[in-house]
């Protein structure tokens, strides 16, 4: 299976698979029918409390890591995340402008261990 991540902001295409956003909170200005959203894996991302803390400061990113796995192994709803990912190309959607240290790319890292 191959996991990218992706702008839920930025136009779907067929190389995206299926499409999973992972956000809690809905992408801002953005049509459900625009998104192309095949799941909307909104329990996965991090807590409110959690993102909250992070604010996207890069000096946490080693910390917010740490304590979002900790979430996500405590989380049952990550079996049903990858019984959704099924076998293919799978994109992980994020609406943060934050392209490279954000929830989805800590997801992807966690799900590939």
């Amino acid at each position: 299976m191959k996991i990218r991540t992706k702008r839920v902001y930025d136009p779907p295409v067929p190389a995206d698979g299926r499409r999973i956003l992972v956000d809690r909170l809905w992408a801002r200005g953005l049509s459900k029918a625009k998104a192309k959203i095949d799941y909307w894996a909104r329990t996965i991302a991090p807590s409110t409390a959690l993102r909250k803390w992070y604010g996207h400061d890069p000096h946490k990113w080693k910390e917010f890591r740490k304590r979002y796995f900790a979430e996500l192994e405590a989380n049952p709803d990550v079996a049903e995340l990858k019984q959704q990912m099924g076998k293919g190309t799978v994109t992980l959607l994020f609406s943060s402008k934050e392209m490279r240290l954000n929830n989805a790319a800590a997801l992807r890292e966690y799900l590939e261990q």
